[in-house]
């Protein structure tokens, strides 16, 4: 669906990955490229959920804005199923960032 890197496109996503090497947490280093947090549009997702015949979800995701975004695009989210990261000492500060900063549903 042409949305890599949250909807900034891949050649973005690597510039706030340079961004985020140099201290940026991955919101600060979208919003230092001039995008916001998130950038999906989730309205081409339900049209194809809906084109074939599913008009309802169970989603694996930790990520709050993907349920919303599915259900004002008319998809009916039934259920979530978590992703499990614990944290291992390199993956600590993403996973506070997003957390705190995105409202994911960690846990």
């Amino acid at each position: 669906m042409a949305q890599e890197g949250r909807g900034i496109g891949l050649v973005n996503k690597l510039r706030a990955y340079t961004l985020q090497d140099r201290g940026l947490d991955t919101l600060d280093a979208n919003r230092a490229l001039g995008y916001g947090a998130d950038e999906r549009n989730f309205l081409v997702a339900a049209t194809m959920l809906r084109e074939v015949g599913i008009p309802r979800v169970r989603l694996l995701t930790n990520n709050p804005d993907k349920l919303s975004g599915l259900a004002a695009c008319g998809i009916e989210v039934v259920g979530r199923e978590a992703h499990a990261f614990d944290p291992n000492g390199v993956n600590d500060a993403y996973l506070d960032t997003k957390a705190r900063r995105f409202g994911h549903m960690l846990g």
